[in-house]
Formats: C-alpha cells, sequence, structure tokens
C-alpha cells in the first residue's frame, strides 16, 4: 500500500536531518512517502524565507514531483539576527568557541533557532513555507559535537544544550518540530492531492 502512496522527497544529503525528521513525521501515519535525494543546489543569500523558497523551487525542478528542504538559522538577538542563515559558514570558520566569542562584547546571550522547511508540490509550483523557532541563548559548548552547533545552544526553560539533550526530548522543542508540525499538518490535509509516484520515486 505505501508504494501507492505519493511520494514527496526531502532534498538532504544529511543522515542526521533525515533521521530526525522521519521520526517527528511519523512516516507511517501520513498520506505520503517520504524519500531522499541530495542535491547540488547553489548557496544562496538573502532572508530565511526567501531562500528556503528560492531552493524549494530548484529542487522540484531538478527532482521532478513534489520536494521540500530545510534551511536552520542561528540567530543572537544581540547582533540583529546574524548570523542567522550563514550560520553553517560561521561555525565552519570560527567553530564552536568563535560563535561564543562573537557575543563576547554583550551581555545579552539570547538567540532562537529557526528552521523553515520550504515545500513544493512540483515543477512550476509556488513553494509554501512553514517556520519554527525556539528562543534560548549561547552558551560554552557543552555535549557531542557532531551535530552542527547543538553544542552551544540552550533552549529556553532548560539546562541542557540541545546536544546533551535526549533526542526523544529535544524532538519535542526543537525549531525543527516546531516547523515539520505545520508541514505535517499540510501534508495530511494536502498530501493525498499530490501526483501518484513517478519520477521521483526513483529517488529513494
Amino acid at each position: 500500500m505505501s508504494a501507492s502512496r505519493p511520494v514527496v522527497t526531502f532534498v538532504t544529503g544529511n543522515a542526521k536531518k533525515l533521521e530526525e525528521v522521519r521520526a517527528i513525521l511519523g512516516g507511517d501515519a501520513l498520506p505520503v512517502r517520504i524519500v531522499s535525494q541530495k542535491l547540488d543546489l547553489p548557496e544562496l543569500q538573502g532572508e530565511p524565507e526567501e531562500i528556503s523558497s528560492e531552493k524549494c523551487r530548484l529542487a522540484a525542478e531538478q527532482v521532478g514531483g513534489p520536494v521540500f528542504v530545510e534551511d536552520t538559522s542561528l540567530c543572537f538577538n544581540a547582533l540583529g539576527g546574524l548570523p542567522g542563515p550563514y550560520i553553517k559558514w560561521f561555525l565552519e570558520k570560527t567553530g564552536h568557541e568563535g560563535l561564543n566569542n562573537l557575543l563576547a562584547a554583550y551581555p545579552d546571550k539570547s538567540a532562537y533557532a529557526q528552521c523553515i522547511f520550504g515545500f513544493s508540490a512540483g515543477p512550476g509550483q509556488t513553494p509554501i513555507t512553514f517556520d519554527g523557532r525556539t528562543p534560548g541563548q549561547i552558551v560554552p559548548a557543552r555535549g557531542p559535537t557532531d551535530f552542527g552547533w547543538d553544542p552551544v545552544f540552550q533552549p529556553e526553560g532548560y539546562s541542557e544544550t540541545y546536544a546533551e539533550m535526549d533526542k526523544a526530548e529535544k524532538n519535542k522543542i526543537s525549531h525543527r518540530y516546531r516547523a515539520l508540525v505545520k508541514l505535517q499538518e499540510h501534508l495530511v490535509a494536502h498530501g493525498a492531492e499530490l501526483p501518484p509516484p513517478a519520477k521521483a520515486a526513483r529517488s529513494e
């Protein structure tokens, strides 16, 4: 039966992201089947929503079917929202200690993690974006260092960083979870309207 469900491709080459997304979406309960594919998409600049929409449009053209893409930002309130969508490059160049150093001159260590999922029903379709945010603060790195900036972000109301948290607990409050719930609601409501498996099914 699952083979007959419409296929939606999550554009990612990150196995940990795919694992989180599948855990949160609960694939068997959806009217669609989630597969993944890594694409070579251009690195775009702009506001997070603009980046997500354009990446989603390009991905739908390449895949030839329904897709969703993810863009994550880490926004420091003292810096007016920076690094924002450029957190990947900041982390690569400065490391976890460097992220803390960006706020060394500021008493305000507050930040928010933002996740935007862009969804397109296929080539030529206007992308829809789903925004999730989790407030918190930037702290010296604690916990495993194998998942991006998780060690330096401590969500509001918790004494642990993302990296220190149990996966199931993190999935209940993360920025990714909050955006995915909105995407999930959309897929439940409209997934059955998507075209049956065709070209997109080959990307599994």
